[in-house]
């Protein structure tokens, strides 16, 4: 399992926040950094100081505390580049259909 690490406070707590994981603590770390891998659309999740993780590195990380389903995670987890949520806005730069239009007063 290859595990990803975030130190953005902002991402880590709009994780928190969409999980619900009441369990965690930011406070308790220092420089908090979430570790995070996905399989089979499971994300397997723990939290680190970013000074151990700087010290012992991303590849040391072999195993996790919490999980959750993909499901309820942001999309900034996945690799993927998801443009489909832009689907409704591509119309949008089309002016070629209305340009011309005459209204009569």
């Amino acid at each position: 399992m290859v595990f990803k690490a975030e130190s953005n406070l902002k991402k880590i707590k709009e994780f928190l926040d969409m999980v619900e994981n009441h369990k965690i603590e930011l406070r308790r770390y220092k420089d908090p950094s979430l570790v995070w891998s996905i399989q089979d659309g499971t994300v397997y999740y723990s939290f680190w100081d970013a000074e151990l993780l700087d010290k012992f590195g991303i590849a040391s990380v072999d195993g996790w505390d919490y999980e959750e389903d993909l499901l309820f995670c942001p999309d900034w987890m996945t690799d993927e580049d998801n443009d489909d949520d832009d689907d409704d806005d591509d119309d949008d730069d089309d002016f070629s259909s209305i340009k011309n239009l005459h209204f009569d007063k």
